[in-house]
């Protein structure tokens, strides 16, 4: 009976702290979202990994990137989580984006945790899916 009512806590243990994570990952990627929309690119630089921030090196030439690269994440009209999933290190959370002219696009956002709590490692555009705007 012990052994069941300590797989039982830790389960549940598992669920709230995976449930904890999510919900800092998408606020991550909302709060990040926001600074794009008020293209305040030094503070979504702050949710980026110390690699992508190495890779691009300064906000402004990030928010370049992001403007030319995903015009989609830096004028979305709706976004909406969808499901999450653990990947060793790293959590890839789907993303779905409904942009300005209505198109929908899928992407996944790799997220890993740093010292400075959950960040943005890369995003990378999926497929869309095959339903009208």
């Amino acid at each position: 009976m012990r052994r069941v009512l300590a797989s039982l806590s830790l389960m549940l243990f598992v669920t709230l702290s995976a449930k904890a994570d999510e919900g800092e990952i998408t606020q991550v990627i909302n709060d990040q979202i926001a600074a794009f929309l008020a293209d305040d690119f030094e503070t979504a630089f702050t949710y980026a990994s110390p690699n992508i921030k190495r890779l691009f090196g300064t906000p402004q030439r990030f928010g370049q990137m992001v403007r030319e690269g995903y015009p989609m994440v830096h004028r979305p009209a709706e976004v909406t989580m969808l499901d999450s999933r653990a990947m060793g290190e790293r959590v890839d959370q789907r993303v779905l984006i409904r942009d300005a002219g209505g198109r929908l696009h899928l992407l996944s956002y790799q997220m890993i945790q740093t010292s400075d709590g959950w960040q943005i490692n890369g995003v990378q555009i999926l497929h869309a899916p095959d339903v009208g705007a």
